[in-house]
């Protein structure tokens, strides 16, 4: 018998993984998803090159790849959740065909879709996203448990000299931390990023 997700801690603190994550990020763009996601990256300190979303559920993934394949110099970092990606499991394939080696996707993966009343999600029922992404052909993906897991892969990101997309789980606690939130004002995410990016914003 499967177990309840609700049952069960999965270990990591998402504030403090998210922040370890973003505390190697350099000059990468990073694209959050809605909700809990968007409020982990704002909390972890607001940036010019972050872009949040507050709306198009499953749309982060392909937000970064078209991000990565415009500023193919950059690192595009995504960080959205289990619920959100999801949603949008087709992206993964597209992704990996256009296959952009500067695109780097993290799902915060607590089993449960958190805005919506933290009902069960379908990772909690043996649903691997990671081994989805790899079998669309993502050169790298792996499921991360532990804080010291997540300094390992941020160390050996920052070493790597990637050739192909990668995404990683972070299997995170289901709980929700007190809300940080960024602006609302859609278009002045879009002008900011577009003037960190040096575009005309508009």
């Amino acid at each position: 018998m499967v177990s309840d997700p609700a049952d069960r801690q999965l270990g990591m603190d998402r504030r403090a993984a998210v922040q370890q994550l973003l505390d190697t990020r350099g000059d990468a763009l990073v694209v959050s998803g809605l909700g809990s996601p968007t409020y982990d990256v704002h909390a972890a300190g607001d940036h010019d090159a972050n872009y949040y979303l507050w709306g198009a559920m499953g749309g982060a993934a392909l937000i970064g790849l078209g991000l990565a394949q415009s500023q193919p110099e950059r690192r595009v970092i995504v960080i959205t959740g289990d619920g959100e990606q999801l949603m949008a499991l087709g992206a993964l394939a597209t992704i990996a065909v256009a296959n952009p080696p500067n695109l780097d996707i993290f799902v915060l993966d607590n089993e449960h879709y958190g805005e919506t009343g933290m009902q069960g999600s379908h990772t909690g029922r043996g649903i691997d996203i990671s081994a989805i992404a790899r079998t669309c052909g993502f050169a790298e993906t792996s499921v991360v448990r532990t804080p010291d897991e997540v300094r390992e892969l941020t160390e050996h990101l920052a070493l790597s000299q990637p050739t192909s997309p990668r995404l990683f789980v972070l299997k995170i606690d289901p709980e929700n931390p007190p809300r940080s939130l960024p602006s609302r004002d859609a278009v002045f995410i879009k002008n900011r990023l577009r003037s960190h990016l040096g575009f005309n914003p508009n």
